[in-house]
């Protein structure tokens, strides 16, 4: 892997008195698969949320790409290529499918006021060429072919995650970040996402960081894992660092577990 596409320093967020991320450092290796687990309230989705330019950090510095991105408002970090779902789907319910992807992918259309009103042509070839992506992207994230055509608030709940997935896509991302994509899944659903991720990784040359709640999501395809608890990094290392870390088990089970700690114990 060649450096650091994504790196965090030192960075804080308060909220009145509460601190919900203190001095965090954090890096994404290019082309790695980080996660980010925690318990409830750890402090991840917030961190997610200065990454993206949703909040800004009260305090230290946020890297992408050699471009500092604190202080940007989310749809210019989006044009630097950091894409990202959310915890709870935030799709458009009476866009289909393929709208819904082509929203994703306006931040790289060129079509200014000027060629909209006049319809030019290579306007039209535009809006063409990028219909013909966003039902790529959706194929390729496993929707069916009825997806391009139904309003997203009809399709299942796993494939409106996935039709998240294809919308991040479609902003071409660098980095895309997933936050909680295997809520709500079966074991299955879970595994078949698990290879997903994998695959974006190796066929886009994506960088990806997610935040799981799923061990067996997180350890099965994770290179590196960071763990936050009451906004502070308690812990990172590899998947089999952190099941040993007692650190990690006492956060997540109780400190009388670390007395306890079997093989495996965060994926039980």
């Amino acid at each position: 892997m060649a450096g650091d596409l994504l790196t965090a320093r030192a960075v804080r967020k308060e909220f009145g008195g509460l601190v919900a991320c203190s001095d965090v450092d954090f890096t994404v290796p290019q082309g790695g698969i980080v996660s980010l687990i925690g318990p409830n309230g750890a402090g991840k989705t917030t961190f997610f949320n200065m990454l993206t330019g949703v909040y800004t950090p009260t305090s230290g510095e946020v890297t992408f790409d050699g471009h500092e991105v604190v202080g940007l408002p989310p749809h210019a970090v989006t044009q630097l290529g950091v894409g990202r779902t959310f915890q709870n789907i935030r799709l458009f319910p009476t866009m289909t499918g393929l709208e819904n992807v082509l929203v994703g992918m306006h931040a790289r259309l060129k079509g200014g006021i000027f060629r909209s009103i006049l319809r030019t042509p290579g306007l039209r070839r535009e809006e063409r060429e990028a219909a013909d992506r966003a039902r790529e992207l959706l194929r390729y994230c496993g929707l069916p072919r009825e997806a391009e055509h139904t309003y997203a608030m009809n399709l299942s709940y796993g494939d409106q995650r996935r039709l998240e997935v294809a919308r991040a896509l479609g902003t071409e991302p660098k980095l895309l970040l997933l936050d909680e994509p295997t809520a709500g899944m079966n074991p299955q659903e879970s595994a078949e996402f698990t290879s997903f991720v994998g695959r974006m990784r190796d066929e886009r040359g994506l960088s990806i960081l997610m935040i799981e709640h799923d061990m067996k999501v997180v350890m099965g395809i994770s290179e590196r894992v960071t763990v936050l608890d009451h906004g502070e990094k308690i812990a990172e290392g590899t998947p089999g660092e952190i099941q040993k870390d007692e650190r990690v088990i006492e956060a997540y089970l109780g400190s009388a577990a670390t007395a306890d700690n079997g093989d495996g114990g965060l994926l039980e």
